[in-house]
């Protein structure tokens, strides 16, 4: 692939295409793609996360772990994973395991912060992308709360009396 054809992959991603073209250039030249086979586990939950990876083929199977409770789903190609990692100091909050033959792109931190001082405009617009999922999510919440009958306390089915025993 050429670095032209990069950017196009990177301007695909939800959360890249704010950067802006510029910023992808630089992305696109300082990130490193990586082969990971079918089973194997690109990270561990609970470990510290200093990059960011873009699916580009394959697929990876993502989970909180076996005695979670927490039901596994599966990332296809154009999803970033671990996008926090990507501004600020993180662990990761699931296990990556390739469901099939792969191909990430590795972004690591350090270039994605350094290519945002050399782009301030691009940093805006990833801040108020960030806002405004934020917001987003807190709506979610808020009708998760409501129908949940407003009690924060109630769990699993439990009624508050229930929960109080």
């Amino acid at each position: 692939m050429t670095i032209e054809d990069d950017i196009k992959f990177l301007e695909e991603v939800p959360l890249l295409r704010h950067i802006g073209r510029a910023g992808l250039r630089i992305l696109a030249i300082g990130a490193e793609q990586r082969y990971v086979h079918g089973g194997e586990i690109l990270f561990h939950k609970n470990t510290q996360a200093d990059s960011g990876y873009v699916i580009q083929e394959g697929s990876f199977n993502l989970s909180a772990g076996p005695d979670s409770g927490v039901r596994a789903y599966t990332a296809v190609p154009g999803t970033l994973l671990a996008e926090m990692a990507l501004i600020a100091e993180t662990d990761h909050g699931m296990t990556a395991t390739a469901a099939e033959p792969s191909t990430v792109v590795r972004i690591p931190r350090s270039l994605f912060l350094k290519m945002l001082e050399g782009y301030p405009d691009a940093a805006r617009r990833l801040r108020d992308h960030i806002v405004v999922r934020a917001e987003e999510a807190e709506r979610d919440l808020a009708k998760i709360h409501a129908v949940m009958g407003g009690d924060p306390r109630r769990r699993g089915g439990e009624t508050p009396r229930a929960a109080g025993r």
